[in-house]
């Protein structure tokens, strides 16, 4: 059974950072694309960024590039996702999420079919 759970949200000021970490199991992380998107409610799930272990390639979004980064543990089975310069508008609840396709179906990561509970994030101004 495929897993993903996802840790490290909270409350930070803005111009603060965060690391949330995605663990995942039951599918061969190391083939693996797995993507990290944002949701605040009300509003449509927004993507942030994906990597593929496979090709060891990445993508992040425009309203995060320069300051949000991804990158895998292989040892770990976990995906990162390194969040600086936090603004407010990043406030919202983290998913990671993956699929059985080995790349990042860019722009926008469509496709995942296993989905973590998420993490909250709050950004205060």
């Amino acid at each position: 059974e495929v897993q993903l759970v996802e840790s490290g949200g909270g409350l930070v000021q803005a111009g603060g950072s965060l690391t949330l970490s995605c663990a995942g199991s039951g599918f061969t992380f190391a083939d693996a694309a797995i993507g990290w998107f944002r949701q605040v409610p009300g509003k449509e799930r927004e993507a942030v960024a994906c990597i593929s272990n496979m090709n060891h390639k990445t993508d992040i979004q425009d309203s995060v590039k320069g300051r949000f980064t991804i990158s895998s543990d292989y040892a770990k089975n976990t995906v990162y996702l390194r969040m600086n310069s936090l603004k407010p508008e990043d406030t919202g609840i983290y998913y990671c999420a993956t699929e059985d396709l080995a790349i990042c179906r860019v722009p926008d990561y469509y496709g995942m079919d296993y989905w973590g509970k998420g993490t909250p994030v709050t950004v205060s101004s």
